[in-house]
């Protein structure tokens, strides 16, 4: 029996590197085995391997919410502000301009979203993709107050793709109510192609 001893394995010899892949250790072990894009001088990890499987280490995750209230006007779809985050994985999630979710890695993508509504009249949330195309309706006719959830997968191209939810309420009416269970928007990489 051999052993060959190294810390680094590049397969590929191209001379662009990035059609090079390298599996290594870390320069101090800690028991795990990471898979790289480019030479074996300088790969960029995007996975590794532990004794519980497989990690990805660019899988976009998130979870926005809004901490206070906002104001829709009726019988107009509008875009909910999500301007706190829980979590941000991969920094794709914009929560101080355009409120949208910009995943940097191509693939189908879980999404998840709820509003509250401090009153309700022929209630709508809306996942929107790339501000045109509506790719699900949550909600429904109510009166009084009402909690709207929803769920989808929906693939994401990696570069100019992005999410949004929208609200459309049949009156003037004020949505969130400050907590972070009330008015939130989520989302991970399902699985990447």
């Amino acid at each position: 029996m051999s052993t060959v001893k190294s810390k680094k394995l590049q397969v590929g010899t191209d001379a662009t590197s990035s059609n090079n892949f390298t599996i290594y250790q870390p320069a101090t072990p800690d028991g795990t085995l990471r898979i790289g894009v480019g030479n074996a001088d300088n790969p960029t990890e995007v996975g590794r391997f532990n004794s519980n499987g497989y990690i990805a280490t660019n899988a976009p995750a998130f979870r926005a919410y809004n901490a206070g209230t906002q104001s829709i006007t009726a019988s107009t779809n509008t875009k909910c502000i999500f301007n706190s985050e829980d979590f941000d994985t991969a920094n794709c999630f914009d929560s101080t301009t355009n409120y949208r979710f910009t995943p940097n890695v191509a693939g189908y993508y879980q999404f998840n979203c709820g509003v509250y509504y401090q009153a309700s009249n022929n209630s709508f949330i809306y996942l929107v993709k790339n501000n045109s195309l509506i790719t699900s309706r949550f909600g429904g006719i109510q009166s009084g107050y009402g909690m709207f959830v929803g769920s989808d997968i929906i693939y994401a191209n990696g570069t100019t793709d992005y999410f949004e939810v929208y609200a459309h309420n049949g009156s003037n009416v004020t949505i969130g109510a400050g907590d972070d269970s009330l008015m939130y928007f989520s989302g991970f990489l399902a699985m990447a192609v």
